[in-house]
């Protein structure tokens, strides 16, 4: 366990990744280890909780999401380009869908309570400013469209019942709130959650046992949990100014931890957030969710390797 003792407002730990940008960061509760994906970096980092050793794996291209698979030590996988099972381990990669999105790449992705996987594009080019969209991977490694007209897809998580899907267009500072259908992942009712600062993006999000979501706020060194009303709760000051995603990790799921970014800071900038890049553990007594696993019906096969 990285750290223990009485509940603090400031980081217990520090896990010195030194990520450019860090990102989606989950806990495995079967391997106790905590992985999380350096976007910019191009690779897979993944922390043992109990011998706190840092391994990391070289990805084929910018792993922007992914989860966990069921019954599997492969991920289901947002590159850039497209969604496939990928094996650290070995390299290999089974794709189910390259998309053909000029200009954009996929971003932030999360596992249903029902096993189907999600996640959404970002603009990387102004010309593609609201062309991005929001997937979701079936069963069967189908790739359905729920939403578009997006720029910076974020947030993606759900209530404890699975009944609520929370969601943000990050530019836009509002967290989105829809009813969903667990059956088929229907979405509708879209209703404005919680806004934003002035100068605070919301990026990644999770959901705690209790119902509330607490939101990395990109630019504003923040962590904000809310209630389930979107009323703000809480606010974890983290000593960088870009925290991009947050988990529940540790056997009991009660160390709350949080990746940052540094690529993008000017040198200036980065003389001042020693800590940027860095993953950031703090001490919440609160506990949090089993992470989800994707459920691949079509077992072993997939698509085609490269």
């Amino acid at each position: 366990m990285p750290c223990s003792g009485k509940r603090a407002m400031e980081p217990c730990d520090t896990i010195k990744a030194g990520n450019l940008l860090g990102e989606c960061i989950l806990w495995d509760d079967e391997t106790q280890a905590l992985w999380w994906t350096d976007i910019e970096g191009r690779r897979l980092c993944c922390f043992d909780w109990r011998s706190r050793s840092l391994a990391s794996f070289a990805t084929p291209e910018r792993l922007c999401s992914f989860g966990f698979v069921a019954g599997s030590t492969r991920l289901i996988a947002a590159f850039e380009s497209g969604f496939a099972l990928y094996d650290p381990r070995s390299g290999a990669v089974d794709w189910l869908e390259r998309l053909s999105i000029e200009g954009l790449r996929l971003n932030d992705g999360r596992v249903d309570r029902q096993g189907r996987f999600w996640a959404g594009g970002m603009a990387e080019r102004e010309d593609a400013v609201g062309r991005a969209q929001l997937f979701c991977v079936d069963a069967e490694g189908r790739v359905h469209r729920r939403l578009g007209g997006l720029t910076i897809s974020n947030g993606i998580c759900w209530s404890p019942a699975g009944t609520t899907f929370y969601f943000t267009d990050s530019p836009g500072r509002v967290i989105w709130r829809y009813a969903f259908d667990p059956a088929d992942g229907t979405l509708s009712g879209r209703a404005n959650f919680a806004e934003a600062l002035a100068g605070a993006l919301p990026d990644g999000a999770t959901v705690d046992a209790e119902g509330y979501l607490w939101s990395a706020q990109w630019g504003a060194g923040r962590i904000v949990r809310y209630a389930a009303d979107g009323r703000p709760d809480l606010v974890l000051e983290v000593p960088a100014s870009r925290p991009t995603c947050v988990t529940f990790a540790g056997p009991a799921r009660d160390f709350l931890c949080v990746t940052t970014a540094r690529h993008g800071l000017s040198e200036a900038a980065l003389a001042g957030e020693t800590g940027a890049g860095n993953v950031f553990v703090y001490n919440v007594g609160v506990q949090g969710l089993p992470e989800a696993r994707y459920v691949f019906a079509r077992g072993s096969q997939a698509g085609t390797a490269s």
